[in-house]
């Protein structure tokens, strides 16, 4: 992991941010601003943003959730990881770990974070939410935050979480509130999908206040996609 780390730090500002959750002090190298990171080409291409640098409420309260669960060596993905944080927690958890995003770097800054904080080494992937990758297989626990920040993307993270949760499995999705998520809402049930559960978190950070909406989904009974093959 020497390596990895000293093939990203000198290609980025970077900082090390603390995060608390529970008795646990994390860690998360990431870089210093997204604004460092605007591609000119890449919005152009796809509207694509560098979000994953830095550290969201949802990410927090998403993080300290998945802390409390007991892994067990079950498989968990993370898409969209960012820097890391919620795949720390879920290693910390002992589940076998997989963090995927749409930015390589992403995956690489996650990556070495869990293996900083809780001496893993993980799996990751980049994957595109329109064109999911055939070998992800199945996994016991799915998780998300703060990803649905566009509108068109409400439809694809439902798509994708029903591309990869395993029959019964659970996927936590935590958002602030973002323009998606009534999409994402509607969209569960044509995926075979429905949201057991929503837990608001009240989010407190000096002047930052957000809600955080934390949903579990599960299959919905009965569903013919929930055994479908992946």
């Amino acid at each position: 992991m020497a390596a990895l780390e000293e093939s990203l730090c000198p290609r980025f500002r970077v900082i090390d941010t603390i995060v608390e959750i529970g008795d646990r002090e994390i860690s998360v190298l990431h870089p210093a601003s997204a604004e460092d990171l605007i591609d000119e080409r890449d919005f152009e291409r796809d509207e694509r943003l560098p979000y994953w640098a830095e550290i969201w409420p949802s990410a927090r309260v998403l993080a300290a959730e998945v802390a409390g669960m007991k892994g067990g060596g079950r498989r968990a993905i993370e898409l969209g990881c960012g820097a890391g944080l919620v795949a720390i927690a879920a290693a910390h958890a002992h589940f076998d770990v997989t963090a995927t995003d749409y930015y390589e770097d992403a995956t690489r800054f996650a990556k070495l974070n869990v293996w900083r904080n809780a001496g893993v080494e993980i799996a990751t992937a980049v994957i595109d939410w329109r064109s999911m990758p055939a070998e992800l297989g199945r996994y016991d626990l799915v998780l998300a935050s703060d990803v649905l920040y566009e509108r068109p993307y409400g439809a694809l993270v439902a798509s994708a979480i029903a591309r990869v949760l395993a029959p019964t499995g659970i996927a936590i999705l935590a958002d602030p509130g973002r323009v998606g998520r009534e999409a994402f809402l509607q969209a569960l049930a044509g995926c075979g999908l429905r949201s057991r559960s929503q837990n608001d978190v009240a989010y407190v950070d000096g002047p930052i206040r957000q809600t955080i909406a934390c949903f579990e989904v599960v299959w919905a009974a009965g569903s013919s996609r929930q055994v479908a093959p992946p």
